[in-house]
């Protein structure tokens, strides 16, 4: 098998990123590495020819385990994105199959099994997300949406055994950071578990098989997947395959990426609201600008670097701009503007309504009977709990139309409504519409 480590070229090289290192030729993997999208490559001199010499079936895979995909796997979308644009082939594999299972993959515990019904709904939404980004179709130009269903739920367990387990070392598979994280920790690793590195490296092998597909790219924490898919496709069909990696990505806090005090950033517009889509991105920190930009957007990369270098409060714009193309890309150009514009008018002019604010209908009954406001808040969703709720306004982050609550028992109610809304705030990034139902 392959070593299990970041590669370049031939066996002299022993990292991609080194000092020696020589910027590629193809247009795909230039401008991916001057964008930040490149880790490690199992063979990059000769994935570069391969590139020049015509086009390269790509693919990531996705495991439908909700119904959306979040901000976490756009890293992925966006190089699908890259790869279809330089005119390669771009290959998006939803685990239709594999998800029966789970990824181990540096979990601390198994994950629930999912009935079909779950399997097939989640399927649904994860296609309706890619279909956001990529113009999935089935002519020989189009990015292709695939199921790893269609032969896994085909495969017989003798034969996979017989024709498959052959050529995979327990051995080698327990050296994998992934397996081995597990194994360490009192939970344990399911044989179930165990086998998902060798469904992953036959996948590779069928879409090798049925497409052409002759690289698989994915997060650097599928580096050891990956190597046993080369591996395997060698072995099985005789062809010469690649691995590229992307890093795995955190804001410059050592947060991670996708994720937020209030949970996942969705991709779907059902999950997450345009408006609250457009403000994780306006909220990036200073020093994550322009990685982001050059990563989540398509701006020319020297309009990045001009954006990044903004100082002072001109960072401020440069974070508008992230906002606005990255969900541009999401959600289309119109839905990005006003949410643009929803958030000039609510934080530049202090407007109290805003179409593209999130909206909650609470009943009209409560409304005109009056609440406290700590249960408004809750109410609405800006707090878990009525405890939340009260340290919110105790700590003077709660807000009702711009003004600052300071009584959590004063009562809110129908007559105040202000173009038949209540605007809630907490702290200074979340607002809310509340409209009577």
């Amino acid at each position: 098998m392959l070593e299990a480590g970041p590669r370049r070229g031939g066996p002299a090289s022993d990292a991609y990123h080194s000092a020696e290192q020589i910027m590629p030729k193809s247009e795909f993997l230039r401008e991916a590495e001057a964008r930040g999208f490149i880790f490690q490559c199992t063979d990059m001199d000769a994935l570069d020819a391969a590139m020049q010499a015509g086009p390269v079936g790509g693919y990531i895979g996705f495991d439908p385990t909700a119904d959306s995909l979040h901000v976490g796997s756009l890293i992925q979308i966006m190089m699908l994105r890259l790869l279809h644009r330089h005119g390669h082939r771009a290959v998006a594999l939803v685990g239709g199959g594999t998800a029966k299972i789970g990824d181990p993959s540096f979990r601390e515990e198994a994950r629930k099994l999912m009935t079909a019904e779950t399997i097939a709904t989640n399927m649904r939404g994860v296609e309706g997300c890619l279909r956001q980004f990529l113009p999935l179709g089935t002519g020989p130009a189009d990015p292709l949406l695939t199921n790893n269903a269609d032969w896994l739920d085909r495969l017989s367990y003798i034969d996979l055994l017989r024709d498959v387990g052959i050529h995979f070392s327990v051995n080698r598979m327990l050296s994998f950071d992934s397996v081995r994280s597990r194994l360490e920790r009192e939970q344990g690793l399911t044989f179930l578990e165990f086998n998902y590195s060798i469904l992953q490296s036959y996948d590779f092998r069928e879409l090798n098989s049925r497409h052409g597909v002759t690289l698989q790219m994915g997060g650097s924490d599928q580096w050891g997947n990956i190597v046993s898919g080369i591996d395997l496709v060698r072995r099985m069909n005789g062809a010469q395959v690649f691995g590229l990696t992307t890093p795995l990505l955190t804001t410059s806090s050592g947060a991670k990426m996708g994720k937020t005090a209030q949970g996942a950033v969705w991709l779907s517009a059902q999950r997450l609201p345009v408006f609250e889509y457009w403000q994780f991105w306006r909220n990036v920190e200073d020093a994550d600008v322009g990685r982001f930009l050059k990563l989540f957007t398509e701006l020319p990369i020297a309009e990045c670097d001009r954006l990044a270098a903004l100082g002072g409060a001109e960072i401020n714009e440069a974070k508008k701009v992230l906002a606005t193309e990255a969900t541009a890309l999401c959600h289309g150009r119109a839905a990005a503007e006003e949410a643009a514009e929803a958030a000039r008018r609510t934080f530049e002019e202090g407007a109290v309504t805003a179409a593209a604010l999130p909206t909650v209908s609470l009943p009209a009954a409560l409304l005109a009977e009056g609440m406290p406001a700590f249960r408004v808040f809750v109410e609405a969703g800006l707090a878990a709990s009525n405890g939340e709720a009260r340290r919110l306004i105790r700590g003077g982050g709660a807000r009702v139309n711009d003004v600052v609550i300071r009584d959590e028992a004063q009562v809110v109610s129908d007559r105040d409504l202000i173009d038949g809304a209540l605007k809630l705030s907490s702290g200074r990034k979340r607002h809310i519409l509340v409209q009577p139902a």
